[in-house]
């Protein structure tokens, strides 16, 4: 078994020849962040056909919701990541694809608003809007209400993982669960794989930037929607399969949030995919196949233990 914290040979050769992918953007300029959240992603990999796909929205937030070929397993409501500042619906247009097609259920991809232009907490708001309309709408897709899961990653995973905190505390929303993929939930704290794996892919100074602009410079340490780490309780929150990378900077945190569910009662499940650095998914790495099969096997099960 390849040891978790050691960089995989083929990623450190795909680093080597794909240096932009490689580097830690940092520069937040309006130049680069226009360029950052296009419209158009890098060519996917993977052929994924789905059956249908429509761009909508809800409220003022966009969304494009993907419909899978065959009977419908339940919603899924999916926030990209981008450290809060980058990223579309049509950036990680490969990752929504890959959850229609490992899942088997519907994914509604949103487009919430970004900082430094909408700090905190305006795109945990459009996540929040998008996740009760898809609820409130589970008929028109076939499905239960109590059928909608949430999945995200990095900046997304914390997203996700904060409407699950919000859905919660209001009483009066059902989630059948929650995909936490490398996510971004611990704030301004230093755990130490961010020392270890700083500079590959994502990096310290970059991080720091980016919760600047989502923070709007306040303290937001104690906020657990902003910071779900720091909920005091994360007890009767949804079932939850959070999925690292073993040479990830933020793979420590997510491990933290893991336990603190297991600890708090929730039905958690935790996988690391050893050698595989922050963005392992979105950058389709060989490993990503193997975290979408899990994915998909893990919402498919959540979904058929509803009730």
């Amino acid at each position: 078994m390849a040891e978790e914290g050691v960089l995989d040979p083929w990623v450190a050769q795909w680093l080597a020849g794909n240096p932009m992918g490689a580097t830690p953007l940092e520069d937040l300029s309006p130049e680069i962040l226009e360029l950052a959240r296009g419209p158009v992603g890098m060519p996917s990999q993977r052929d994924i056909q789905v059956a249908h796909i429509s761009d909508e929205f809800v409220g003022d937030v966009p969304v494009r919701i993907y419909h899978p070929e065959g009977p419908v397993t339940g919603v899924v409501v999916y926030f990209h990541g981008g450290g809060f500042v980058m990223g579309s619906i049509g950036i990680m247009d490969n990752v929504a694809r890959a959850l229609v097609d490992a899942s088997g259920a519907v994914v509604i991809s949103v487009e919430y608003r970004l900082a430094p232009e909408y700090p905190y907490p305006a795109g945990l708001d459009d996540c929040e809007a998008a996740t009760r309309w898809a609820i409130a709408n589970a008929d028109r897709f076939g499905v239960s209400p109590r059928l909608v899961a949430l999945a995200g990653e990095s900046a997304g995973g914390n997203l996700a993982a904060a409407v699950s905190l919000r859905a919660r505390d209001a009483g009066d929303l059902m989630l059948a669960g929650q995909v936490l993929i490398y996510p971004a939930v611990a704030g301004t704290e230093v755990f130490p794989s961010k020392r270890e794996f700083d500079g590959l892919v994502i990096s310290l100074a970059a991080g720091e930037k980016f919760w600047q602009a989502y923070s709007e410079g306040r303290d937001l340490d104690s906020d657990q929607y902003a910071v779900p780490l720091s909920a005091k309780s994360l007890a009767a929150l949804p079932p939850a399969l959070v999925v690292l990378g073993g040479c990830d900077m933020l793979r420590d945190e997510g491990r933290a949030y893991a336990g603190r569910l297991r600890d708090d009662g929730v039905d958690v499940e935790e996988v690391s995919y050893a050698g595989q650095p922050h963005g392992f998914v979105n950058f389709e790495f060989p490993a990503a196949s193997e975290a979408f099969d899990k994915i998909g096997r893990w919402l498919r099960s959540a979904f058929a233990q509803v009730d």
